[in-house]
């Protein structure tokens, strides 16, 4: 095990973080508190384990250095539904015998039937967010494809009818129910928030990409920022805005969807 920023040896400073975790409800983690575990199936790969079941979570995400030569054997399957999204370098990603490559902002949706192949054949190393988690079948439709894209092709949409703040959709969920999941991005600008803390029954788990925010955990604010990590439980309070001048305050963050809740 080490530490994913690579701070090691004597602190300079008393011992803090800003991360904030209750168990079950949300969690806010930092890169300072970071670590790498070793994982089956993970090759030349510094992992590290963002949410999980023991978090609260009913999925799992990562944060994923591929190193050359490395890569991610079998992820997914038996039931098990995968997304990978490519923060920087290249990978192929290969379902059913059939691999794409996927640049900075490529992503790929792997549906529980099958399993997803990542494999780093650049030079350099791949910084890569997955997720996995159980999928859970509809009546009457069958398992959702395999979704291939970048973001860059995807369109714009302004949230909620709000100029500054951009909402990017990964997955066709909202046309077609036999998807359990969806994948977002929102990228606020400087002045852009939420229209309202929300408290719903779907549960989030978001990476920041960029720039610095406040985010309403709970009903407490709290400053994030990039390489920040934010778990959301069902009906957590939450909302944000952007600060600060370093860009737009942009994360990635995974939704449940299209089931009824089970009695």
């Amino acid at each position: 095990m080490g530490f994913r920023n690579n701070k090691l040896g004597f602190p300079k400073d008393v011992l803090a973080s800003r991360s904030v975790v209750k168990k079950g409800e949300y969690a806010l983690l930092t890169p300072d508190g970071m670590v790498n575990n070793v994982i089956p199936g993970f090759t030349k790969c510094d992992t590290t384990i963002l949410a999980s079941p023991k978090m609260g979570a009913t999925f799992v995400d990562y944060l994923v250095d591929v190193k050359p030569d490395g890569g991610v054997a079998a992820f997914g399957g038996d039931g098990v539904e995968t997304f990978v999204y490519v923060i920087a370098g290249e990978i192929a990603a290969a379902v059913d015998g059939s691999s794409s490559a996927l640049a900075s902002g490529g992503y790929a949706f792997c549906p529980p039937g099958k399993s997803m192949d990542l494999k780093n054949k650049g030079a350099a190393a791949a910084n890569l967010f997955l997720y996995k988690r159980r999928y859970r079948p509809a009546k009457g439709f069958q398992e959702p494809p395999v979704v291939i894209g970048n973001v860059a092709d995807l369109q714009a949409i302004d949230y909620e009818g709000m100029g500054n703040l951009k909402f990017y959709n990964f997955l066709p969920s909202g046309d077609d129910p036999s998807f359990d999941m969806n994948m977002h991005i929102l990228s606020f600008e400087q002045g852009a928030s939420h229209g309202y803390v929300e408290t719903h029954v779907q549960e989030h788990g978001a990476y920041v990409l960029s720039g610095t925010g406040m985010y309403n955990l709970g009903n407490e604010w709290m400053p994030v920022r990039k390489g920040d990590y934010i778990f959301m439980a069902a009906y957590s309070r939450q909302a944000a805005y952007a600060v600060g001048n370093d860009g737009p305050f942009a994360y990635i963050y995974s939704k449940d969807c299209n089931r009824d809740e089970v009695i």
